[in-house]
């Protein structure tokens, strides 16, 4: 292994540091679920996780929420899925969720707090989310 200099050490630790920074839970208010199951994966669910990491840093919003990764949702007929739990907002399950909605995702449902119409495929009936 070739001998790393001085700047390219702190590079290094400044893109660790990040990446310890993203699994950190705590004070994040805003949750990313990326089912992982096999048909998740086998459907492009990693290439969407991807997509919603590279969105969240885009967007420097990595402070207040969690990306992680979860088995099968049961919804295996609209693989990849992700969920999305947002304070003041109803929990919602998004199906179909390629690379490109994943990227909407994250700067309609995340930022500016608007669902994505046309993949979401789970959340509460109207008549029991408490306003």
């Amino acid at each position: 292994m070739a001998k790393m200099t001085l700047d390219q050490l702190r590079k290094l630790r400044e893109e660790t540091k990040g990446e310890m920074t993203r699994r950190e839970t705590e004070g994040k208010e805003i949750q990313v679920i990326v089912g992982m199951g096999t048909c998740g994966i086998a459907a492009g669910a990693k290439e969407s996780f991807d997509a919603i990491v590279k969105a969240v840093d885009e967007f420097k919003i990595g402070a207040n929420v969690v990306i992680r990764q979860t088995g099968c949702m049961g919804l295996c007929h609209v693989e990849p899925t992700v969920e999305v739990i947002v304070p003041g907002m109803p929990a919602t399950i998004y199906g179909r969720v390629d690379a490109a909605v994943a990227a909407d995702i994250v700067r309609k449902h995340l930022v500016d707090h608007k669902m994505v119409n046309g993949h979401i495929y789970d959340r509460p009936a109207i008549d029991i989310i408490s306003k």
